[in-house]
């Protein structure tokens, strides 16, 4: 793990952003555990976020003039990943986008930095479930202007859970828009670093709740 992963998931963790247990998901499916990046919600909380995607979009190697993050979830994504960005001497824009086209003002789908013809555009998003939001924005974005190019998308985790078929929800993504989706982390390394490893005086991850993760990603992983 490097170590803007390592800074995220010490983050993650401090926030309670990933939790073990057992929980129900909205789909009604049980999980050994859960993701909820809606816990980083203070200033020091979305300071370390945009650090982390700015760090993992350079390590990457995405070229960016553009910071893009589809309501809601995205907003704060956008502004503090192209703030962090800006720190390092790469002031790029940002943008998100209105749920309903507004008719006045300045009018038009985008708050921000309008996406325009020949920008490197890279998408900021928090989990990949479903992988829908990710799909929006990429099309949003190609409609926007003649050649914008959306260099990759950056999320927090990956569950790497099945998509419609017996892939990842990820490779599905890939696949289908042409673009690479980097995930800051995926929920096996965050098992392999935290295993039997004593944070704050108590291990998070024991034998037994490792074994529940693994057996839930080998009933509903990809093949």
């Amino acid at each position: 793990m490097l170590a803007h992963q390592a800074a995220f998931l010490e983050l993650l963790l401090r926030y309670e952003v990933v939790r073990f247990g057992d929980f129900t998901l909205k789909s009604g499916r049980r999980s050994p555990y859960f993701v909820n990046a809606g816990q980083l919600r203070t200033g020091a909380a979305i300071d370390g976020l945009g650090q982390a995607y700015a760090a993992h979009a350079r390590h990457a190697g995405l070229r960016c003039d553009l910071v893009f993050g589809p309501s809601y979830k995205g907003v704060p994504l956008a502004v503090s990943t192209a703030m962090a960005m800006a720190r390092t001497g790469d002031d790029v824009g940002y943008a998100f986008d209105r749920k309903e086209a507004k008719d006045h003002g300045e009018g038009g789908v985008f708050v921000g930095t309008t996406p325009a013809a020949g920008m490197h555009v890279v998408v900021v998003d928090d989990v990949i479930t479903s992988g829908q939001s990710i799909r929006e924005a990429v099309e949003l974005l190609r409609r926007a202007a003649a050649d914008v190019i959306v260099s990759g998308v950056v999320v927090a985790v990956d569950r790497q859970e099945r998509g419609r078929g017996d892939r990842t929800t990820l490779t599905e993504l890939q696949e289908e828009l042409g673009v690479g989706v980097h995930p800051l982390l995926s929920i096996r390394d965050v098992v392999t670093h935290l295993h039997g490893r004593e944070i704050d005086g108590r291990v998070l991850v024991d034998d037994a709740r490792a074994a529940a993760i693994l057996e839930h990603l080998a009933a509903h992983g990809a093949k």
